[in-house]
């Protein structure tokens, strides 16, 4: 959207440079900043943990996890095992004040609401 700037925010550097150079090259071509304390983390999402299942049953995982699976393939995302890999993240959209106004926390394997992301960049461009 017009009038909006975007960066990216990583937790960890030096652990695997490569993966996030490509995720930079081919994905996310905004600006990247090191989160120093993981300021952003704490503050906005609460150090969530990828542990938070929301159901228990083996078969709905599995189901979940193929779905994740196609859609990251049909992305181009290749996922790894390097790094933490633990705390999740989100996105945060700031006022022109650079005050935050709206927080989306990733929900491991679903997609983000792109409805509500884009109904919160248009408040934020009715009421400035």
């Amino acid at each position: 959207m017009k009038g909006f700037d975007m960066f990216g925010v990583v937790k960890e550097i030096g652990v695997d440079d490569e993966g996030l150079t490509t995720f930079y090259k081919d994905h996310f071509t905004y600006p990247l900043y090191k989160d120093d304390g993981l300021v952003f983390y704490n503050d906005f999402f609460g150090k969530r943990s990828i542990f938070r299942f929301t159901t228990c049953n083996p078969f709905k995982l599995y189901s979940g996890y193929k779905k994740m699976s196609k859609r990251l393939s049909e992305k181009k995302l290749e996922g790894n095992m390097v790094g933490e890999g633990i705390v999740q993240g989100g996105i945060i959209i700031f006022d022109k004040h650079g005050k935050a106004r709206y927080a989306y926390e990733e929900k491991t394997g679903k997609e983000l609401d792109m409805e509500d992301i884009v109904a919160s960049l248009k408040a934020l461009q009715s009421d400035e």
